[in-house]
């Protein structure tokens, strides 16, 4: 199965050495290119693809807005979106989570990165760059100084729909741990894990596995750590 991937960036270069990446590998296929956010909701919409590498700062519709926008329309419940980035502006990588992103990695990324971001984003799985993930989300939201237009306080009371070995699956994945370290630290199967990711996903309204890890710390069932 080819994974289609739209690419939005306002960088030419940058955008033709993601397609000759992107198009090198057997299993994937650029379907787009967008130079702005407003161009790339109209390809995503037009082409449907499997994931959109979006940058954050683009001319006129820029790419938090354009995440949102695709990530609101119910017709591109399939689109996952991955925030191509430099870690300057982790603030609005946050932000992009929020409005459904399924993650980020940065520019400066190994090409074997970015291409495995792809195939992890297609396949429902994105927490992407786990190494940086871990330690941002938390001091970002560390940071922040309470709700705002992004948050869902809804979430909070729907935590009280899950189970208790939900709860404890949603902490694990919060940490940054994939299913097979889950069921290692819960004495459990990665399918008995998967299925419990899947229900608290479908409980808590989240895309994936990203979106988890932001409900988990602004609900407050997983407490920031600055260091």
């Amino acid at each position: 199965m080819t994974i289609r991937v739209l690419l939005a960036d306002d960088q030419a270069l940058l955008r033709s050495a993601f397609r000759v990446l992107v198009d090198s590998e057997p299993d994937m296929e650029v379907v787009g290119e967008a130079s702005d956010g407003a161009q790339a909701v109209l390809l995503a919409r037009e082409h449907r693809p499997d994931v959109v590498l979006m940058d954050i700062r683009m001319p006129g519709t820029d790419g938090l807005a354009a995440t949102r926008l695709i990530s609101a329309d119910p017709e591109l419940a399939a689109v996952r979106v991955v925030i191509l980035t430099t870690f300057e502006v982790d603030d609005y990588v946050v932000r992009s989570l929020r409005a459904g992103a399924s993650g980020f990695l940065g520019k400066g990324s190994e090409p074997e990165e970015l291409l495995s971001a792809i195939r992890i984003a297609a396949g429902g799985e994105a927490l992407l760059s786990p190494v940086a993930t871990k330690g941002l989300i938390a001091r970002f939201l560390a940071q922040d100084g309470g709700p705002d237009e992004d948050q869902d306080p809804a979430r909070s009371q729907r935590l009280a729909s899950l189970t208790v070995r939900e709860r404890e699956v949603l902490v694990q994945v919060a940490g940054g741990h994939s299913n097979d370290e889950i069921a290692e630290r819960l004495e459990v199967s990665p399918l008995t894990v998967k299925t419990h990711v899947n229900r608290a996903m479908g409980k808590l309204g989240a895309r994936d596995r990203a979106q988890l890890v932001v409900i988990a710390y602004e609900s407050g069932l997983v407490r920031p750590r600055v260091e």
